[in-house]
């Protein structure tokens, strides 16, 4: 299926760019690249994206929430610039639509390709802070990611004390993290980390460090065990 005309993307994000072939790269897949010879996909710039989404999200937990500590910001950060958030904002621009491939990956199930949906994000956020900078690449991830920045899991408290805490309660007992996989490449990783407390089924969180995935695994197993609701 060939893609759909760049300019009503552009219409669509309220971005128009001075440099149409920057904003192909960011829409293109390195399959692509393999099937046409063209060494230009998105890769680099969803490097990039990835920061600049990550700095703006940042900035603005930090003004919306002056009383979170740092394990709340860092768990609202990660919730909000993870592949599964990333990838739901591509697919409510339709940003699948416009992406250039070299094989079936249109064919794929919606999960299989999760991670492309979501690097998609991430590059063409690179594309428009490149094509007109920080303010209007700030613009479009404030408008994009909404009502999203206020209703991410908000910790009261630090979840790895919160359990802690309540391993205690239960026994003489403290909880173990182990990982359990590592994937991605060195500059965009992804950990998976696993809590035990002996007599309690494990639970696994992922994470872009080792510290956050311990952090997501931890309320994992608190929200399960009914420690913590779903929407703390």
């Amino acid at each position: 299926m060939k893609p759909k005309p760049l300019s009503e993307l552009e219409a669509r994000i309220g971005v128009r760019f001075s440099d149409h072939d920057r904003l192909q790269r960011a829409l293109t897949h390195s399959s692509f690249r393999s099937a046409k010879g063209d060494g230009r996909s998105y890769e680099r710039l969803e490097f990039l994206g990835d920061r600049v989404l990550g700095l703006v999200i940042a900035g603005k937990l930090f003004e919306m929430f002056p009383d979170a500590d740092e394990g709340e910001l860092s768990l609202r950060l990660n919730a909000l610039v993870n592949a599964e958030t990333c990838a739901a904002v591509a697919d409510e621009l339709g940003l699948y639509d416009y992406v250039r491939q070299g094989g079936d990956l249109k064919r794929l199930a919606p999960a299989r390709t999760k991670s492309i949906r979501a690097d998609l994000m991430e590059s063409l956020i690179a594309a428009i802070y490149l094509n007109s900078g920080l303010e209007d690449a700030r613009t479009f991830i404030e408008n994009h990611w909404g009502d999203r920045l206020g209703k991410t899991v908000a910790a009261r408290r630090d979840p790895k004390t919160a359990l802690q805490e309540w391993a205690h309660q239960r026994g003489p007992q403290t909880p173990t993290y182990e990982v359990v996989d590592r994937s991605g490449p060195d500059h965009n990783p992804k950990f998976t980390i696993r809590v035990t407390i002996d007599g309690v089924k494990p639970s696994d969180g992922e994470g872009a460090s080792k510290r956050l995935a311990e952090q997501a695994a931890a309320v994992a197993m608190l929200i399960r065990e009914n420690v913590w609701k779903d929407d703390q």
